[in-house]
């Protein structure tokens, strides 16, 4: 099951090649001139058979899964067999987790965690026709500036011998293989792990382990350094001071009662997550955390990736807590609207408790006077 959020291009986004909207044949004349990789000849062929899918925007448009809670969502990504067949592949690849370790700094339980979630370890990869699902989001008018370039990008692959438009297959959002990643990130990060003289994502387990480690680091990681870390919190911590805007060492933390359940705070920068408020579950994160935004915008989706790579090491299952209920996606939508209205930009009004509409809440949690744990509740509903 594809669960991505959204993938952004990690090299430079050119102009839009092409308006968005209006005629597809003329949205891909448009790309066919921008394609100056390409003769006019292969362009056509590049082109001929792309067709716009509508299953692809309706798959853009629906996705509720990322309205659940951090609970609910970790516990419908992590079973015990997920778990059982991330060691086992730990073992059986152990070599290669321990190159991607010793050359890119990306510890294996991360990998893991990618590969788990993107494809379930490759079982899985996806069903869309990559190119009409590249064009279809290239077409339309929501995120024109990612997918123009991916468009482009595929055609150099497919000059490569590395993509074909008929026939190559991924996720709806154009990404391919065992990790997932964009054509102009395996143009620029892909990794030729098995030495064929190829980077084939799609079937060969070194590629893929080998690429998504560099894209990591590429994306900022940091080697031996922790990513999140469960903690207890004391009833009186000032949380306002909690999540992903403030940061403070581990020490600092300590000082104001903050509790490693295992092991020791580290003393790195640090901000403390609590997913469904001071009630809930509560996390420590450091660095690399914030790094995985860049792989997948989804706050439910990252932290439950990190924690899964902890679980993957022998981390023992988070405690639940008891958090007030999460509001419905009428009531979430509603919120949503109250704070626009009081000029905060909340990123949309799509009932997806992010990051822009978290930190809203905490802002008029101060304001009245609630604890400001930036989880909304029906009390702070009715106060707007």
């Amino acid at each position: 099951m594809r669960l991505i959020l959204a993938l952004f291009a990690l090299t430079a986004s050119p102009a839009l090649a092409a308006p968005c909207g209006g005629s597809f044949t003329d949205f891909i004349t448009a790309m066919k001139a921008e394609a100056t990789n390409l003769s006019p000849a292969e362009a056509d062929r590049f082109f001929q058979n792309i067709t716009e899918d509508q299953k692809v925007l309706q798959s853009d448009r629906a996705q509720g899964v990322f309205r659940k809670t951090f609970t609910d969502f970790s516990r419908s990504l992590i079973s015990q067999n997920r778990i059982e067949n991330g060691r086992a592949n730990a073992q059986k690849y152990a070599e290669l987790f321990q190159q991607a370790q010793a050359e890119y700094g990306i510890p294996s339980g991360i990998l893991l965690a990618f590969w788990a979630f993107e494809t379930d370890y490759g079982s899985f990869q996806g069903d869309f026709n990559t190119a009409n699902a590249l064009a279809t989001l290239a077409h339309d008018c929501r995120r024109p500036d990612l997918f123009q370039p991916q468009l482009l990008a595929a055609t150099q692959l497919w000059q490569k011998g590395m993509f074909d438009p008929d026939t190559t297959t991924g996720a709806w959002a154009g990404e391919i293989g065992m990790v997932q990643m964009l054509p102009a990130d395996i143009l620029a990060r892909g990794v030729d792990g098995d030495g064929d003289g190829t980077v084939s994502l799609k079937t060969s387990v070194p590629d893929a382990i080998l690429s998504g480690a560099r894209m990591l680091h590429d994306l900022g990681w940091r080697a031996d350094e922790p990513w999140l870390q469960e903690v207890t919190l004391p009833a009186a911590l000032p949380w306002e001071k909690t999540g992903l805007r403030t940061t403070m060492t581990g020490p600092e933390w300590a000082a104001l009662g903050v509790k490693a359940r295992d092991g020791n705070l580290a003393n790195l920068p640090a901000s403390i997550l609590l997913p469904e408020g001071r009630k809930g579950p509560a996390f420590i994160a450091y660095p690399n955390y914030s790094t995985l935004f860049n792989w997948n915008q989804s706050f439910v989706y990252v932290t439950t990736a990190a924690y899964f790579a902890n679980r993957l090491n022998g981390a023992s299952v988070f405690t639940p807590g008891n958090p007030d209920p999460q509001l419905s996606l009428e009531d979430t939508k509603t919120l949503q609207e109250k704070l626009k209205q009081r000029g905060y930009d909340v990123g949309g009004v799509d009932g997806i408790l992010g990051t822009n509409t978290r930190d809203a809440v905490r802002q008029e949690q101060l304001r009245l006077g609630l604890p400001a744990d930036a989880w909304p509740t029906h009390d702070l509903l009715e106060k707007l």
